[in-house]
């Protein structure tokens, strides 16, 4: 059914179904991602001088898109308060270490950078704009980069 638009503010009542869904499948490729260098980060090096918690592999959150501001957002982070099972360090702590290339605060041969590897690969690389560009073409519009 064809929806009549008066307004700016129709207008945006009437995109946000899209917006919302849209916003949500970028946030899933990032979630995706994030999950997946945590995984290699878990799997590409077994501590001897330490027991995991493994906190920080089930730290990752996906904020499901709300309206907000005009707009539409989503979030995908590492929830460092929910790591708390540590001793002497915190999750902010582990977390940084993780994207520093460290495990446990020390140095060893399998460094990914969590985060880092994560934006590289769906942010800087351009994946995520491609997405955007696709959807947008997926639903009629006309879109040059």
């Amino acid at each position: 059914m064809a929806k009549h638009v008066k307004n700016m503010s129709e207008l945006a009542k009437a995109l946000q179904p899209t917006l919302i869904n849209f916003n949500n499948q970028l946030a899933d490729r990032v979630y995706e991602t994030l999950n997946y260098f945590l995984l290699d980060y878990y799997a590409g090096y077994d501590p001897a001088s330490y027991q995991r918690t493994k906190d920080f592999l089930y730290s990752v959150v996906k904020v499901e898109a709300e309206p907000y501001k005009g707009g539409v957002r989503a979030a995908v982070f590492i929830d460092t308060d929910s790591m708390n099972n540590y001793t002497n360090v915190s999750g902010y702590q582990v977390a940084e270490w993780a994207d520093e290339g460290l495990h446990g605060g020390m140095e060893v041969d399998h460094k990914p950078h969590v985060w880092q590897d994560t934006m590289d690969n769906t942010v800087n690389n351009g994946e995520l704009l491609k997405l955007a560009v696709d959807y947008l073409k997926s639903k009629g519009f006309s879109v040059r980069t």
